[in-house]
């Protein structure tokens, strides 16, 4: 089935924004690539300063090196340091996104904070820090978004949650609250947004090798994978760019996670 991607009524071509695009082997990157190679437009966006506090570390010259290989390829993208710490931050991004590209008919909410903690180590701080990122940019993005859209079908919004309504995650409190809040967020904005013509779903993708994963970690989750492998960033950009289609439009309000099978027991 060839995929074909709303436009923006009065626009000549799609345009999507994912957020947390700044390593090459992330699932924001893979996302990014996969929708330039199907001739959407996109404007990806990071924040520098945060890759370097993580364990992955910071990946110096990736999102000049994603943009030069997605124009190698003939895609059209562009990258974007945009701090989702700002509350202000969702308007400018648009403006920015319209300047460069045109219209936004797709948001792809990808990026997020994630910190191990356990209910010894939970503060405020981290707390907030989780829901600044996980849950208020999310939310401002998708108004923002909804805002800019001039109604008629074709508007579409994927989020990114975890695995916190399919089992326990252990150490990580502050996380899985954070992304509990996204489902339902989502199930309720996907009814506010309907009438206006915007589909909003969600997307969970279970263990990823990202570059996260050391090799004691890949053999404790391997087995658990019945389908013999670990799950990569382009099986999760797959379903992804399906939900951003045409094709995908009857499609809304819901949790999808897309894992491989993966047995939490």
């Amino acid at each position: 089935m060839q995929l074909t991607f709303p436009s923006a009524p009065g626009s000549k071509h799609p345009v999507a924004v994912v957020t947390g695009v700044s390593r090459r082997q992330g699932i924001g990157a893979a996302i990014t690539r996969q929708l330039a190679g199907a001739g959407v437009a996109v404007l990806a966006t990071g924040w520098r300063p945060f890759d370097a506090t993580v364990d992955t570390g910071l990946d110096e010259d990736a999102p000049e090196q994603l943009m030069n290989e997605i124009a190698a390829a003939g895609g059209t993208a562009a990258w974007l340091e945009v701090d989702l710490n700002d509350s202000a931050a969702s308007g400018p991004l648009f403006d920015e996104a319209e300047r460069m590209l045109g219209p936004v008919s797709v948001l792809v909410n990808n990026a997020a904070y994630s910190v191990n903690d356990g209910w010894r180590s939970v503060t405020p701080e981290l707390l907030d820090a989780h829901h600044r990122i996980n849950v208020r940019a999310t939310t401002l993005l998708t108004v923002e978004f909804a805002r800019r859209w001039p109604g008629g079908e074709g508007g579409r919004v994927i989020n990114l949650t975890s695995g916190q309504f399919k089992g326990p995650m252990l150490g990580e409190i502050a996380y899985a609250s954070s992304k509990g809040a996204v489902d339902a967020m989502t199930i309720t904005m996907a009814a506010e947004l309907a009438p206006q013509g915007i589909t909003v779903n969600t997307v969970g993708p279970g263990p990823t090798d990202t570059g996260w994963m050391s090799d004691a970690i890949k053999s404790a989750l391997l087995p658990k994978h019945p389908l013999g492998r670990l799950g990569a960033p382009d099986d999760i950009a797959r379903l992804i760019v399906f939900l951003a289609s045409e094709q995908a439009g009857w499609i809304t309000g819901q949790i999808v996670h897309t894992e491989g099978g993966f047995l939490r027991q």
